[in-house]
């Protein structure tokens, strides 16, 4: 099957094909680092019950995949083209300057193509956005000048849930843009409640004028800093005193009753992965505690996408709007694995955090997990986010709503991230450009209406022969029928191709790649026509995505070399050091 488009006038500008009284609503929602098994839905003993309701209204794929990282992932929903492409192969915080030497390195989203907020609002929908952005802040860049007419968005890679302050070292400060200016958080901000909030806000400003809206809802959880109100968190003492390997074949077990992987799935164990049962007492409750704000704040995205879910009910426009919810990529994995050590702790204290036990998750806390409770958030998957092994790429993916014929299914076909914009405009009655959009060139979009998957008119839309390429940061993939062609580089990965059949063995126990040398040979050349055609460059000798992170804080907030040393002894050598921390055994 070619790739989704029309074969119309190139310099046409895209129209409805169904009147607006016919055209759905559309809801497009986004988790932040969410796992795979994440959701009750899909085998997690997390309370779930909005996105469960949806599972049950509407279809789940088992075996869709995103790219290992934000910014990536975001570009390639929003326009339906390659992250190389579209300017975005990696999230600006992470280029090397070498890389950034070209233009399609920047890390930001690119003229070059049209968002599919674009595209709506030229067909007449009503667009709106509340949530992190992270495709750009500069002249042009920010959401507001990409489709959204309504927009409150973080332009960070992340930021605190509970105020407006920066995460991480190279920002100095969290920045907000409302309708494209500078926006200061109100002072009851907590991210999930204040982003539905904002949703509801813009919808019901337009809602009797019979116009069809597209509202995208990019949450900020689960990234860290994970915070979340203390009575859910409450909801979830106790529940992880098992460990990460009980947890992880609890979720592996739920999987497989509920049909999300083959009954026969093996699982692996990651080498980052540390012996429970030797922490001491105190260890274990910590690290228990810190998978229960975890659980917490994932329930409470759920809970107050529920508010919007009953608002539409309650305007009687539920009936008529399409709800997609995914994940941009895996779970994260930079949690120290002793976040009581002087090492762990020195990193959020110069950033104005604490990591106190009894106040962990709320305001002022900084929390994470650890790579030992992301491989339980992936199970039964390999990797986490950054990666290309499937924990990284393969997240939920539910799109639910009335018209949909297959309630409560399940799909297994390969579906890919560059699949959600030409599957929204497919419901909008709205054909995409092609090559030109308003007088100028654009890339034509490459994903795959999912529609015929979602009514049952086809098994998949990639033929046993069509090939999805992948790279992130040097790690690479390439998708092919039932198999996945993939390289991971250090620290945990060995830098080998592997061949695996993530169907049969979406944990990727087996390496097929000895077994079946042709197909290897012939996955290996679609790579690298993939990688031609998609301008994508080799990473530097000695790159490592983390190392370059600190790299490049060092130079945004200091541009003078003489003092790195200085601010990496005083501030980020902790971080450094956490990163080390997980070498370990790699």
């Amino acid at each position: 099957m070619a790739p989704w488009g029309y074969a119309g006038n190139p310099e046409s500008i895209p129209s409805p094909t169904t009147p607006a009284a016919e055209r759905p609503n559309i809801v497009l929602v986004l988790a932040d680092d969410l796992g795979f098994t994440d959701l009750g839905s899909y085998g997690s003993e997390i309370n779930t019950p909005t996105l469960d309701a949806l599972a049950q209204e509407g279809v789940r794929f088992t075996n869709y995949h995103t790219a290992a990282n934000c910014a990536p992932a975001r570009a390639m929903l929003l326009t339906g083209v390659d992250a190389h492409i579209a300017g975005v192969p990696n999230i600006p915080e992470m280029l090397a300057p070498e890389q950034k030497r070209h233009s399609h390195y920047q890390g930001v989203l690119g003229n070059n193509v049209v968002t599919v907020a674009t595209l709506l609002e030229g067909a007449g929908y009503h667009t709106y956005m509340a949530g992190k952005w992270h495709l750009g802040a500069g002249p042009g860049q920010l959401p507001s000048e990409r489709g959204f007419k309504r927009t409150v968005a973080l332009a960070d890679s992340g930021a605190d849930n509970w105020e407006q302050r920066p995460y991480i070292p190279l920002y100095e400060k969290a920045s907000w843009y409302a309708d494209g200016k500078e926006y200061q958080l109100p002072d009851d901000f907590y991210s999930s409640r204040f982003l539905v909030d904002k949703t509801i806000e813009f919808i019901d400003s337009n809602i009797d004028d019979g116009t069809p809206f597209f509202a995208y809802l990019p949450f900020q959880a689960v990234h860290i800093p994970v915070q979340a109100p203390q009575e859910f968190i409450d909801r979830y003492m106790g529940v992880y005193d098992g460990g990460w390997d009980e947890l992880r074949e609890q979720r592996r077990q739920k999987a497989v009753e509920l049909g999300i992987i083959p009954a026969d799935s093996g699982i692996g164990r990651m080498s980052t992965t540390d012996d429970w049962n030797a922490l001491d007492a105190d260890q274990r409750r910590y690290q228990a505690k810190r998978m229960a704000v975890y659980g917490a704040m994932v329930e409470a995205m759920d809970y107050h996408l529920g508010r919007l879910v009953d608002y539409l009910k309650e305007r009687e426009q539920y009936h008529n709007t399409i709800i997609i919810f995914t994940s941009d990529n895996g779970a994260e994995a930079s949690g120290p694995a002793d976040p009581g050590s002087f090492i762990a702790r020195r990193g959020p204290t110069a950033l104005g955090y604490h990591t106190d036990y009894e106040r962990l998750g709320l305001k002022g806390s900084y929390n994470s997990i650890s790579p030992s409770f992301a491989s339980a958030a992936a199970s039964p998957l390999a990797f986490y986010k950054f990666y290309a092994g499937e924990g990284g790429m393969r997240v939920p993916l539910i799109v639910a709503g009335a018209e949909l014929a297959d309630k409560g299914g399940l799909n297994h076909a390969f579906s890919f991230v560059t699949d959600i914009t030409p599957t929204i405009l497919s419901f909008a009655g709205v054909e995409p450009p092609e090559r030109r959009y308003r007088g100028r060139p654009v890339e034509p979009i490459i994903g795959r209406d999912l529609g015929p998957l979602l009514r049952q008119e086809v098994d998949r839309v990639y033929g046993p022969e069509d090939a999805v390429g992948y790279e992130l940061a040097g790690h690479a993939a390439l998708f092919q029928g039932d198999y996945k062609l993939v390289l991971n580089r250090g620290p945990l990965g060995d830098g080998q191709w592997r061949l695996y059949d993530i169907v049969r063995d979406p944990g990727e126990t087996s390496d097929l790649a000895s077994q079946q040398p042709a197909r290897l040979q012939r996955m290996l050349s679609a790579y690298e026509r993939y990688a031609r055609d998609n301008k994508v460059l080799a990473v530097p000798p000695g790159y490592d995505h983390l190392k370059q992170l600190v790299i490049n804080t060092l130079y945004q907030r200091l541009r003078t070399p003489i003092l790195v040393a200085l601010l990496t002894a005083l501030v980020l050598l902790p971080f450094l050091m956490t990163w080390r921390n997980t070498r370990k055994d790699a």
